[in-house]
């Protein structure tokens, strides 16, 4: 379908009912934190960006390894294999994927899993948890022929793996400004027709955060700071029975996420695969993302009773799952299959590019298995 100038303009204006929603709520309250304001954008269940919009996808605003190609999925589904025969090959293995998108993950884990390893798949059960009605349907549409379930809560007792591919990155974060010696929030405020940014005292979690990593951020540095993320670890790690919390996500170590040269910070918005610094334009209308600390999520699982079993970039995790084999066994089998060779050759370039979707960090933290040796984590590059 053709788009027209007006279906132009309305896809670039901000979402009105939205601005009015947060102007009047800031006019109640004076001022509301950066995470305030962030989550309204994104999760309000009725004008939120999430709610309103199909975010994924080369017709959406970014694209995650998923829709790439469907080796990616076939790849972490080699990796929950063997966490299987790890773990004595029970009857029931669960795979709970929170933050499903458009589904692309779970029904290429599951079509591999069926036409590759039929014992898994008799064993496998698959649940999704998210809050999203129009991306529940929308997964239900991708997974008609699979047995799945839903749920808008993480379940407890999972015996098998807790899968997140870019979950923790979209969780709304504090905005904070170290400053001579002194930490401060970014507040939100509404004057003149638009918002605006001031600065006040942080709230006492903001300050722990900090104490407990033992440093603060560079001097005049604008830094995210993601509580939402620690929560959503700890309860990931109550509702691990056994197995493993297997997370993919932008991020890097904290010594390196809050490095005095990284002075803005790492937010970023994106808009039909275009990115901005601007998180008060198009409200509603574009994505809002921040990267993730990774050394607080791995003292926070292990604060809880699991161990950290693996810590490696995309690339590396993938590479070790066999990527490179799997695009060669396509020249293989026939002349015909030249074309989707190359496809799928410049698909696994976009899925281990070091400068883009390859950096993206996956942390593996397990319970009750005895010194796993997974395969993706071979190669591991970090601490």
């Amino acid at each position: 379908m053709t788009r027209t100038l007006e279906d132009e303009f309305e896809s670039a204006t901000e979402n009105a009912a939205l601005v009015e929603l947060l102007r009047q709520r800031i006019d109640a309250e004076g001022v509301i934190t950066f995470h305030d304001y962030m989550e309204t954008v994104l999760y309000h269940p009725q004008h939120g960006y999430y709610t309103t919009r199909e975010p994924m996808g080369r017709q959406g605003d970014y694209l995650t390894s998923p829709e790439v190609d469907p080796i990616f999925g076939s790849l972490v589904a080699k990796q929950l294999q063997q966490l299987w025969e790890l773990m004595d090959r029970p009857a029931r293995f669960d795979v709970v994927e929170q933050g499903a998108g458009s589904g692309l993950l779970a029904r290429d884990i599951l079509r591999r899993t069926r036409r590759r390893a039929p014992d898994f798949a008799d064993a496998l059960s698959y649940r999704i948890v998210d809050v999203s009605s129009s991306l529940k349907r929308r997964q239900a549409e991708t997974l008609a022929e699979y047995e799945v379930e839903w749920s808008d809560d993480l379940p407890q007792k999972i015996d098998g793996c807790l899968l997140s591919n870019e979950l923790l990155d979209s969780f709304p974060v504090h905005r904070v400004v170290h400053r001579d010696g002194q930490l401060m929030e970014v507040m939100v405020t509404h004057e003149n027709g638009r918002f605006e940014e001031v600065t006040g005292p942080p709230t006492a979690k903001i300050a722990e955060y900090f104490a407990d990593l033992g440093f603060w951020p560079g001097d005049g540095c604008v830094v995210e700071v993601n509580l939402q993320a620690v929560d959503w670890m700890a309860s990931a790690a109550q509702a691990l029975q056994r197995g493993l919390v297997l997370t993919f996500d932008f991020g890097y170590p904290a010594k390196e996420l809050y490095a005095p040269w990284r002075r803005d910070g790492t937010l970023l918005c994106f808009y039909r695969h275009n990115p901005s610094s601007d998180p008060y334009a198009r409200v509603g209308k574009q994505d809002m993302t921040a990267h993730v600390d990774f050394t607080t999520l791995m003292r926070t699982g292990e604060s809880h009773g699991l161990e950290t079993t693996g810590f490696t970039t995309q690339s590396r995790f993938l590479a070790a799952l066999g990527i490179g084999a799997g695009v060669d066994s396509v020249a293989k089998e026939s002349p015909e299959a030249l074309e989707e060779y190359y496809n799928r050759r410049r698909a696994v370039q976009v899925l281990i590019d070091a400068a883009g979707l390859g950096r993206i960090r996956v942390l593996a933290q397990s319970r009750g298995l005895a010194a796993p040796a997974l395969i993706g984590f071979v190669d591991q590059t970090d601490g």
